[in-house]
């Protein structure tokens, strides 16, 4: 599979990004990789928020996967950190390789580095296949979610 690289994001790995954020039936209808310039604002913001770990899967100097970690302190649950895991994309190249796998465990290890005891995500239902890939990593569908656009 060759040497991975996780790493944090920068503003050069952006149209890569954005592009796997955009390859699939949802992004196509929501991303626009013609104006990078909302995603990098939104890039500066992220990096400067020390709770915020927006990272790169760097696989022979080319990005391969992308996923946005967010550590939440809260006060529920005797005051548990937890965090959550957003904007999952492996390039289509890699699918099947062993890379999400490999990207999620990076983000579990990396939670309970931050000293977060619950980790979570939310998934589109029309995406069956990522949750049977959650499924087999040890999450549960435990809760229904809910989103409000403003």
């Amino acid at each position: 599979m060759g040497d991975l690289e996780i790493r944090a994001a920068v503003a050069a790995d952006i149209p890569a990004i954005v592009g796997m954020l955009a390859d699939d039936p949802l992004g196509a209808r929501r991303e626009s990789p013609d104006d990078l310039a909302p995603y990098l604002d939104a890039l500066e913001r992220l990096s400067s928020d020390p709770n915020q770990h927006l990272v790169v899967a760097v696989r022979e100097g080319r990005v391969v996967g992308t996923l946005q970690l967010t550590v939440v302190p809260g006060l529920s649950r005797r005051g548990a950190t937890r965090s959550i895991i957003e904007g999952v994309r492996i390039h289509a190249d890699e699918r099947g390789s062993g890379l999400g796998t490999r990207f999620i465990e990076w983000a579990i290890d990396e939670s309970r580095r931050q000293g977060c005891q619950l980790v979570q995500l939310t998934s589109d239902k029309s995406r069956t296949d990522a949750h049977r890939f959650y499924e087999r990593l040890g999450f549960t569908a435990s809760h229904t979610g809910f989103k409000l656009e403003i």
